[in-house]
């Protein structure tokens, strides 16, 4: 582990650029930024465009370490460079930012009120890739429907369970129990869920860190109290589909949570702006996100 990097998620102001779309959500990243499906006829070509837009974020001079402490980076995205370097290597080297890589590989279908993540059965070599790439940590997602507290556990307890193969070898797992923010019972489910948090936080060995991303609570400063684990090395929150106004907005109630936004932060980018464009407003979401995070 690098302890330096440690140093930094750990008492570092700023917050996490989430640039890990995948396969499935890629498509609609690209549409929103401004590229039809028609531009591309194929997987590969599809995940070119994706990576030329992240390098045009990660590029972008207002990407730095004095706002961003780190990025989530989808596999491909690691694999791939930026100015001739690896994208983690580029992240720290050039830029001062940490790197996590996103491991699962989607939701399975909804049982019990909440969709686990589907098996990852190339898990051993995604984590020796993302030691060899320098990357920090990971991160996973499941998601919660409802206030169901069997399937809540059985999220608790999966991400548990692969954070303690993901921690042996050496890296930082982000624990995502992501909590939809339409499901109708929200409140209860995230007291649940806090509840088995605890629980799982209470087992693990003084060596064992870990990272927690979660929707941004109905109750202001409901998640504070986590921070204080010796093993949570930090608490971060999830846009969940806000808009990047509303995000923020709630975001800056909360202490001790800053913010980890995918959709909020590429928010009004495109890729028919001109640079000049594309950096000013770019600039703009990462200050907004960045001063909601430092409350």
């Amino acid at each position: 582990m690098n302890m330096t990097q440690k140093e930094r998620m750990k008492k570092g102001k700023g917050f996490i650029a989430a640039l890990d779309q995948s396969g499935g959500s890629t498509p609609k990243a690209l549409k929103i930024y401004g590229i039809k499906k028609d531009a591309y006829s194929n997987d590969e070509e599809m995940f070119q465009l994706v990576h030329k837009m992240r390098s045009r974020i990660m590029e972008s001079p207002g990407f730095t370490k004095e706002r961003i402490l780190a990025a989530i980076l989808f596999e491909k995205t690691m694999d791939s460079k930026v100015e001739g370097l690896y994208s983690a290597d580029y992240l720290w080297d050039k830029k001062g930012i940490v790197t996590f890589l996103k491991v699962d590989k989607g939701l399975a279908d909804q049982e019990n009120g909440v969709q686990l993540m589907k098996p990852i059965p190339d898990l051993e070599d995604l984590l020796k890739r993302a030691n060899d790439r320098h990357a920090f940590g990971t991160k996973m997602r499941s998601v919660i429907k409802e206030a169901n507290k069997t399937g809540i556990k059985a999220i608790v307890a999966q991400q548990f369970a692969l954070g303690k193969i993901i921690s042996t070898a050496g890296l930082v797992p982000i624990i995502e129990p992501e909590v939809d923010i339409n499901a109708p019972d929200k409140q209860e489910a995230e007291k649940i869920l806090k509840e088995e948090l605890v629980k799982h936080l209470k087992t693990l060995d003084s060596d064992s860190l870990v990272m927690l991303k979660l929707t941004i609570p109905d109750e202001d400063n409901f998640y504070e109290d986590l921070s204080a684990f010796p093993n949570v090395l930090r608490v971060v929150a999830l846009s969940g589909g806000y808009s990047r106004e509303e995000a923020n907005e709630k975001l800056a109630r909360n202490h001790q949570l800053i913010a980890s936004f995918s959709r909020a932060l590429s928010e009004g980018l495109n890729v028919n702006q001109s640079q000049e464009d594309f950096n000013k407003i770019l600039d703009e979401s990462i200050q907004n996100i960045y001063l909601a995070s430092i409350t």
